[in-house]
């Protein structure tokens, strides 16, 4: 069994294509990531969005996005299927697992580092406070 990996799939299809369309392609995307052993965390469709630059004389695009857990052999099924579909103008895939881990390390460092300065922080903040409180009773 391979190693299970985390990824983004993003997919960008023609403006003219139909919602119900959209479904269907959605529908089908998941059943190639079922059938190949993935499985899908998270879809988020963004809708139609203006393009940064024109691709096929075209300034939208339909935009969705897929976070997917898989071995990266249903990720090569997956862009096979997305070069040869016509409503599908471009896709982009992304291996996030090492850079969520790697800010997981990073955010645990800084919360480490916090926890530090405020028990540091904590006493003398606490002092200078009643010190406060002792001033404006006068």
């Amino acid at each position: 069994m391979a190693v299970k990996r985390t990824y983004e799939v993003m997919y960008l299809a023609a403006p003219e294509t139909a919602d119900e369309d959209i479904a269907k392609l959605n529908e089908t995307i998941g059943q190639i990531v079922d059938k190949e052993g993935g499985t899908i965390v998270r879809t988020d469709d963004m809708g139609r969005r203006k393009l940064a630059y024109p691709i096929n004389k075209k300034n939208e695009g339909y935009y969705v996005l897929f976070e997917i857990d898989g071995s990266g052999q249903e990720i090569a099924e997956l862009e096979r299927r997305m070069r040869v579909n016509d409503m599908i103008m471009r896709y982009l895939t992304v291996r996030v697992d090492e850079e969520r881990k790697t800010a997981d390390k990073f955010q645990a460092k800084r919360d480490k580092r916090q926890a530090q300065r405020n028990e540091r922080n904590g006493n003398s903040n606490n002092e200078s406070n009643a010190s406060e409180d002792a001033y404006d009773n006068q």
